[in-house]
């Protein structure tokens, strides 16, 4: 069985959310499987209509973030090239998908899947790596 990452995407700044699609490619081209739970801002990041935006947690120079970042992979591509590298199901949480009247045709084309805590939790509870973004 392969080592398995569990990544709990609660953000939706993009200093945090790049972070979580770095993690999950590195995982994937490691061999690991990854198991991707996106709730609250997370999810509302990924949202299509939102998905070219960015913002930045913390007293960063947002400018110099964004110029910095430029020719660099954007986080959710980098979460459509770990799909393509292994193993990555990315789930939305159901909760959150409910609470902000989301259809699934509003998400990113690289969600598997709507599912409730439980599920994640059961998916996640044999990972060697448990992280919360």
């Amino acid at each position: 069985m392969a080592e398995k990452v569990a990544l709990l995407v609660f953000s939706g700044t993009t200093d945090r959310l790049l972070p979580a699609g770095i993690i999950a490619s590195g995982a994937a081209a490691m061999g690991m499987d990854v198991e991707m739970f996106f709730t609250f801002w997370g999810l509302n990041a990924s949202r299509k209509e939102n998905l070219g935006s960015s913002s930045f947690s913390g007293d960063y120079d947002h400018r110099e973030l964004e110029r910095r970042l430029s020719g660099y992979p954007q986080w959710h591509q980098l979460i459509r090239e770990a799909k393509r590298a292994g193993n990555v199901k990315v789930h939305a949480c159901a909760m959150t998908f409910d609470m902000m009247g989301m259809k699934m045709e509003d998400l990113a084309d690289f969600f598997d899947d709507v599912i409730g805590v439980g599920e994640f939790l059961e998916r996640a509870k044999d990972a060697n790596i448990t992280l919360f973004i």
